[in-house]
């Protein structure tokens, strides 16, 4: 206390001066409207501004947040989505009825670690066992397939990359419905091959390359990429397909775990069969 008033002391003209200005901008504000308006208007316009700013950084750390409102928003669409039911014919008189069955579910994840310039990648995503997530579920983007489920813990689950040599994915040219099986041989991280598509078809540069309906793990008709080139294996029978995939594999964050509810039924039915 003793230093502020000495320091008030020593500065007393100056302080006095400071406030014999303010006194004087108040008077002239207070009796004069063109320059109490100026001042308002200044003002306002400097509390917006730093309103706005302030807006602007408390929007920038909560990008984190939004993005995961939207990613669950984005799966809860996907689930109710048409392509998510199976369609049932009902055994009522009107044989032209149907129900929808729900098949699939979305879950979003966020992928937490990734590679594409092995032989052989992988992905981690913040989902596991307590999530719901098993093996063998698909993992797509909205632009495209990722991979499929491999190893999975109480929070966290390893995915086989659509970039690693053990990835097989039944696809198809969505203008023909022509069955291939994609694989990736590798090198670049933004093509894959698809084998086994006849050259009978006539196929061009830039047909969609999409999911079959064969795949135990992948809904049918999801986007995998597009034809970049395409030349007749030896023996001229079959094509090999160059496809440019349409997800960014490289710079991936989120993702969609897709869940295939009857899975275990077709599967437990086919074993079945084979065995009889």
């Amino acid at each position: 206390m003793r230093n502020l008033l000495r320091f008030l002391w020593k500065y007393s003209n100056f302080v006095l001066f400071i406030l014999l200005e303010v006194f004087c901008l108040y008077l002239v504000f207070q009796n004069n409207s063109f320059q109490k308006a100026g001042w308002i208007n200044s003002s306002n316009a400097f509390v917006g501004n730093v309103f706005t700013t302030v807006n602007s950084i408390k929007e920038y750390f909560a990008l984190k947040e939004t993005n995961e409102m939207l990613a669950a928003e984005n799966a809860r669409l996907r689930s109710q989505s048409l392509g998510s039911f199976a369609k049932y014919i009902t055994t009522s008189t009107v044989i032209n009825d149907t129900v929808l069955k729900q098949q699939y579910t979305y879950i979003p994840a966020e992928v937490v670690n990734n590679s594409v310039n092995r032989r052989n990648n992988y992905l981690t995503l913040n989902r596991g066992y307590k999530q719901g997530i098993t093996d063998d579920m698909a993992v797509v983007t909205s632009n495209g397939i990722i991979g499929y489920t491999k190893d999975v813990s109480a929070n966290f689950c390893t995915v086989l990359s659509i970039l690693n040599k053990d990835a097989k994915i039944s696809a198809k040219i969505k203008r023909f419905g022509e069955l291939g099986s994609l694989i990736w041989e590798g090198g670049d991280y933004r093509f894959g091959l698809l084998q086994d598509i006849g050259t009978h078809v006539k196929i061009a540069k830039g047909d969609t390359i999409v999911t079959s309906n064969f795949s135990d793990i992948f809904p049918s008709n999801i986007t995998i990429g597009t034809v970049e080139s395409f030349v007749p294996r030896e023996g001229g029978e079959f094509y090999n397909i160059k496809v440019r995939y349409t997800g960014n594999l490289k710079n991936v964050t989120h993702v969609y775990i897709i869940n295939n509810i009857l899975r275990e039924e077709k599967k437990n039915l086919e074993e079945r069969s084979q065995h009889d």
